[in-house]
């Protein structure tokens, strides 16, 4: 019999740690390179009307599935688990996303941790439900005013809660929660209730919020590359007083300098031209896979069929060292006159700009018996049932040819990708 001493004992059990903890990262690396896609592909190609695409994708339902880096998870796997948590991390890389999302902003002590809006606390995580915590909110709950004759709300409720209000210690006690919020509360447990019909709520009862760095060492256990969203500041800056926006573009980079992850893993993305233009500058090998995010449609006068009225120009912007354009679904589609899905103007004049295409989200619409809102605005006419989504997703890769698509639900598209060949 072997016998140890107490510090043999305690170098023992540290070895034994360790190795559990590699044995543990190697299994989530394998579990994400052996997709698990579920029911949901399956279901929305068999609601798909007759073609053949459809006969095409009814072949690949054998599998096996892999992950693809076509596959991209939109704040992990936020359809049904809460967003940019450990677990919607998690569930992305298993149904095979080859790419995960992190959302950066920061707190009020600078620290970087992932969370769409640097003020959605409120509608994304328990904060209000934590007093001591609430009344660190830029803007207390506020119940909704209703009349007391008709019973209608006079005013709806709200709440402003921030990453920059609080600190690390304090971002690190609160629990993510579906993005949603109910407007006619008058009670704060009311309020942090109103999750969409076709969300879920029975992958809640945990909801690990995550640093930024944390993320990074998630992903890389998960044999995932790595695409963090550099968040525009809700609040002035520079903030208080010498963090300034190039050091916060910075401070995301150097993180994933410290944990030793190669440029080549990284997607780094804003909305910002200025923050493209600054890793472009002084972080070329993270810069040439930097991805501007598009937003031009917010002026009046866009027209995403229109090249003049798109400022600057997709030449301009190539011009500029942009290598990635990302817009959002509906502005690289268009119909055609006989009412068919085809790519846009928009999408042709990025492409003939030499721009490399991304674009998000799918799977955020529900269902698309009622045309798809928001992110199918240019198409609505021809999205009407749930299917239609595997068709809307065959013309942006075949047609518009974009590199790869956020998703909510990243099955769907892990699915798709593997059908097609995609890697």
């Amino acid at each position: 019999m072997t016998t140890y001493t107490k510090k043999g004992e305690k170098m023992r059990t540290i070895a034994l740690t360790s190795l559990a903890l590699s044995l543990l990262l190697a299994g989530s690396a394998i579990a994400a390179d052996n997709a698990q896609l579920g029911t949901r592909p399956f279901y929305l190609v068999d609601n798909m009307a007759d073609s053949q695409l459809k006969t095409e994708l009814q072949k690949c339902s054998a599998g096996p599935f892999a992950k693809t880096d076509f596959s991209i998870g939109h704040r992990g796997a936020c359809m049904q688990y809460p967003e940019h948590t450990k677990e919607s991390y998690i569930a992305a890389a298993r149904m095979g996303a080859g790419i995960v999302e992190c959302d950066v902003t920061f707190t009020n002590d600078k620290a970087l941790v992932c969370r769409h809006s640097q003020c959605d606390l409120h509608t994304t995580t328990n904060i209000l439900a934590i007093p001591e915590l609430a009344a660190k909110c830029s803007e207390p709950f506020t119940p909704a005013e209703i009349d007391k004759v008709t019973g209608k709300v006079i005013k709806k409720a709200s709440a402003k809660c921030c990453t920059s209000d609080i600190t690390l210690a304090e971002f690190k006690r609160l629990k993510g929660k579906m993005d949603a919020a109910n407007p006619d509360a008058t009670t704060v447990e009311e309020y942090l209730k109103g999750t969409p019909s076709w969300r879920t709520e029975l992958y809640t009862a945990t909801g690990t919020l995550m640093t930024h760095a944390e993320s990074i060492a998630l992903f890389k256990s998960l044999g995932v590359k790595m695409t963090p969203e550099l968040k525009s500041p809700s609040v002035k800056m520079p903030f208080a007083g010498n963090y300034t926006q190039e050091v916060y573009a910075q401070q995301m980079i150097d993180e994933y300098k410290a944990a030793g992850v190669p440029a080549a893993q990284v997607f780094p993305q804003s909305f910002l031209l200025g923050d493209v233009q600054y890793w472009l500058k002084n972080e070329p090998e993270f810069g040439k896979q930097a991805v501007f995010l598009d937003e031009r449609d917010q002026e009046k006068t866009f027209d995403h069929n229109k090249p003049e009225t798109w400022k600057p120009s997709m030449k301009e912007l190539a011009t500029q060292g942009v290598k990635i354009i990302a817009p959002p679904i509906w502005m690289l589609l268009t119909l055609d006159q006989n009412g068919k899905v085809v790519p846009s103007a928009y999408a042709k004049e990025a492409k003939a700009a030499g721009l490399g295409i991304i674009t998000w989200s799918l799977e955020r619409s529900g269902l698309l018996t009622d045309g798809g809102g928001w992110y199918y605005q240019s198409i609505a006419k021809a999205t009407d049932n749930p299917g239609d989504t595997m068709e809307v997703l065959d013309v942006l890769a075949k047609d518009v040819g974009i590199l790869g698509i956020f998703s909510d639900w990243p099955a769907t598209v892990t699915y798709y990708a593997n059908c097609k060949g995609l890697k």
